[in-house]
Formats: structure tokens, C-alpha cells, sequence
């Protein structure tokens, strides 16, 4: 572990780049704990903070321009990509979209302290449209803020960092042993909760095609949008009929559902978390006919694409004003 100093003094800024571009793209690498390390470093004048600073901020830019620009060109699909490298980008993500849909671009700096959604929040900029010009902006004040933040850390903390390394290198192997027992636990829970939110047992599903032969039947259940609402979403097509109730609103408009017919609940999100939670929030509230669209809007995107059911979307009704989001 003491090697690291020495590493830093000689290969200070070309190691923060490195492993700070890698956190940004999604690789699971500790850059903020490097950082603080580089922050104490620089305390004694071993290493440049200025120029630790900027190859920081110049890696985060980088890093989050990459997964914006694949927003832009693949949209939610791009989401999908990340269900596969992570263990519950499917919660990220409903949580990086209410939080870009409620701060907008300023959003951007928030999530760089939440881990998990600090990677889903560029190409969910991306995948709502935000320009260039404005990502770009967010996206250096986010870097230099989130920069300077550990770095300072390290600052304040130059004395105890030496001794924390000493003691890691003294114990170097206990060391090791109890972080990957602690990783190991971590992503043991978080592999059963989402194995236990993509089963049928946590919330029914129902299929694309179950829905639309139900709908040429006229037997047409309640449908629900729960994507948030959002000036990008405005003009996206919906499935026909379906009214546009966040999750935040559903407690809200209970009393107005109906109770003697099936509601569907669908979203643009992985694993249809966003539906599920909707689904289980109506099952809390007595509403317990309700199932999440699987594969949500996209799915339906798709089987309309290639056999259309000829019918006009519906405009999704006014809420009430009062509705917190």
C-alpha cells in the first residue's frame, strides 16, 4: 500500500487520469479514494495539485461526454447496456431521470456523488435531449466540483493518510480478506433483491403481445405511463389510451382508478423497474389488478413498428396541480 505514494510522486497525473477516465466509463476502480490520496500528497509538495486537478477534471469530462454521446445515439437501449455490467442500474436509472427531471442540468453535479447513478445520469442527459452546449457546461462544473471536493480531503487529512497506509501495509492481507468478504456480501444482496424484483412472485407481468390482443378485443385495460414527465418525453409516442402519472402522483389519484378493471403499468426503464414500483405503490393502496408491461414502452415501440394496431394514441389526461412529483 505505501507503494502508492511513491507511484504517485513519479506517475502523479497520468495515474489520476487513468483511473478517474475508467470510473467515468463505468469501470469499478476507487478514483475518489486515489484522489484523496493525491490530496495529501500534494500537501508536501510531491506532487502538483493544480495539475492533479485538471487531469481530473479533464478524465470526468471525458468519460461522461462518452456515455452522453451513446445516450444521444441509442437512448434507453443504452440502459440496457448497463443492466448487463451492473447489479441494480435498473433503480440508477429511475432514480437519475427524477433527478434530471426535477434539477434539469444541475442535476448532473448531485449525481456525482451518488454511486451508481454518477454513471446513468450522462447518457440519460443524453437520451432526454439536453444540447451539447449545456451537457458540456454541467459536466466540467460537476467535474471541478466533485474534484476539488476530494482533493480537499486529502489536504485536510495529509498526516492520517500516511499512517492509514502504514497500517494497510501492516496488515495488508487481513486487510484484503475483510474488503472482499464485505464486497462479496455487498453484491450477494444486491444479486437476490434484483433476481427478487424481476420475478413474477414481486409483480406480475404481461406481455406486449397479451396486451394488444387484448386491446383488438376491446377488452381494454387502464394504462399508465409512469415515466416521468418531462419536456422531452411530451412528444414520444405512448401506447394508445394510456394516462401519464408519475410515481410520485399514483397515492394521489387512487380514488379516480378503477377498481373492477386490470391496470398495466409500463415505463422506458430496465427490468420495468419503474412499473414495478408503480405496481406494487396501487397494490398498497387496495389497487391489487395490476401488472408491469414487460419490456416496456420499448417493446411495444417495437411490435407496433412491425404490425401497427391502427389505433391513435390518446392525449393523457390533466393533473392536478398540487401533485407532487
Amino acid at each position: 500500500m505505501r507503494d502508492l505514494i511513491p507511484l504517485l510522486v513519479a506517475h502523479g497525473a497520468a495515474i489520476v487520469f487513468a483511473i478517474t477516465l475508467a470510473a467515468r466509463v463505468g469501470a469499478p476502480v476507487p478514483a475518489a479514494p486515489l484522489l484523496v490520496v493525491a490530496g495529501g500528497v500534494g500537501m508536501s509538495g510531491r506532487v502538483s495539485l493544480a495539475v492533479v486537478l485538471l487531469v481530473s477534471i479533464v478524465a470526468n469530462v471525458i468519460g461522461d461526454a462518452v456515455w452522453y454521446q451513446a445516450g444521444r445515439w441509442r437512448g434507453h437501449r443504452v440502459m440496457k447496456l448497463l443492466c448487463r455490467i451492473s447489479l441494480s442500474p435498473d433503480t440508477c436509472v429511475r432514480q437519475s431521470e427524477s433527478i434530471l427531471s426535477r434539477w434539469g442540468g444541475s442535476s448532473l453535479i448531485a449525481a456525482k456523488f451518488l454511486p451508481g447513478v454518477s454513471v446513468v445520469a450522462a447518457p440519460m442527459a443524453g437520451a432526454l435531449g439536453m444540447t451539447w452546449q449545456r451537457f458540456l457546461a454541467f459536466a466540467i462544473v460537476a467535474a471541478l466540483i466533485w474534484s476539488a471536493v476530494f482533493l480537499a480531503l486529502g489536504m485536510v487529512f495529509s498526516r492520517q493518510i500516511d499512517d492509514v497506509l502504514s497500517v494497510m501495509t501492516q496488515f495488508g492481507t487481513v486487510t484484503a480478506l475483510v474488503i472482499a468478504i464485505v464486497l462479496g456480501a455487498l453484491i450477494g444482496y444486491r444479486w437476490a433483491k434484483r433476481r427478487m424484483m424481476l420475478s413474477d412472485r414481486y409483480a406480475p407481468r404481461i406481455s406486449v403481445h397479451e396486451l394488444r390482443e387484448r386491446m383488438q378485443r376491446g377488452d381494454t385495460p387502464v394504462v399508465i405511463d409512469v415515466r416521468s414527465q418531462i419536456p422531452e418525453y411530451a412528444n414520444e409516442p405512448r401506447v394508445p389510451g394510456a394516462l401519464a402519472y408519475t410515481l410520485a402522483q399514483l397515492p394521489h389519484v387512487v380514488r379516480d382508478l378503477p377498481r373492477d378493471r386490470e391496470i398495466i403499468l409500463y415505463c422506458s426503464c430496465p427490468n420495468e423497474a419503474s412499473a414495478v414500483r408503480g405496481a406494487r405503490i396501487l397494490g398498497e393502496h387496495g389497487l391489487h389488478r395490476t401488472r408491469a408491461l414487460r419490456g416496456g414502452l420499448d417493446a411495444w415501440l417495437e411490435i407496433e413498428a412491425a404490425s401497427p394496431l391502427g389505433e391513435a394514441p390518446i392525449a393523457a389526461p390533466s393533473l392536478n396541480a398540487g401533485c407532487a412529483r
